[in-house]
């Protein structure tokens, strides 16, 4: 089941809109991705185009290309993983998102993590197929989950849009893999939000 912690209410959070991602992207997306070889913006922007390429919906490529926003907007360090810090940014960007994007993007955003510990109890071999830096998170984020909890994930809504998230942010991982950039889905992110 997910776990909870104290972020503030959307009304005290800073107001995301499409430019201060746009902005975000291109002042911290370089950064490399939470122990991969891969920046932060080409690990958005593939698992955004995966999404795309298997015919998922706008929302679910939206959830794609955000999912990892709050590492960039709470700046997580190269280092933190190696450091062992969980910076929960699954939870802590949702007040920024809440407002202005529905559900079907926000909730699974904030399942993702959660999945991953959802899919290493009821999938055999799945832990076995995580690149070592997510299985260093893997422990950091609560470890696999146990059936009961894993029962209680998938009875919840957005449950499957979450693990579909799960499965394109596993695939993109990959170095030297062009696609699309931030730009190309900004219109996608333009369509669902209620600024």
């Amino acid at each position: 089941m997910a776990r909870h912690f104290p972020y503030p209410s959307a009304a005290h959070a800073m107001s995301l809109t499409i430019p201060t991602i746009a902005s975000l992207f291109a002042s911290h997306g370089s950064q490399l991705y939470g122990g991969e070889a891969i920046s932060q913006a080409e690990h958005a922007c593939q698992a955004a185009w995966l999404a795309e390429q298997a015919g998922e919906d706008d929302a679910l490529i939206v959830a794609c290309l955000l999912h990892d926003l709050g590492h960039l907007l709470f700046e997580q360090g190269e280092q933190d993983l190696a450091q062992g810090k969980d910076d929960l940014h699954q939870y802590r960007l949702l007040p920024f998102l809440r407002h202005w994007l529905p559900d079907e993007v926000v909730v699974p955003i904030g399942m993702h993590v959660d999945a991953k510990r959802y899919l290493c109890v009821t999938e055999p071999g799945y832990q076995d197929r995580l690149s070592e830096a997510s299985s260093l998170s893997l422990a950091l984020q609560g470890g696999v989950m146990d059936v009961d909890a894993a029962a209680r994930f998938a009875a919840q809504p957005h449950a499957g849009r979450a693990i579909a998230l799960r499965r394109y942010d596993d695939a993109a991982k990959r170095v030297g893999w062009v696609v699309p950039d931030i730009e190309y889905f900004l219109p996608r992110l333009a369509a669902l939000a209620s600024e």
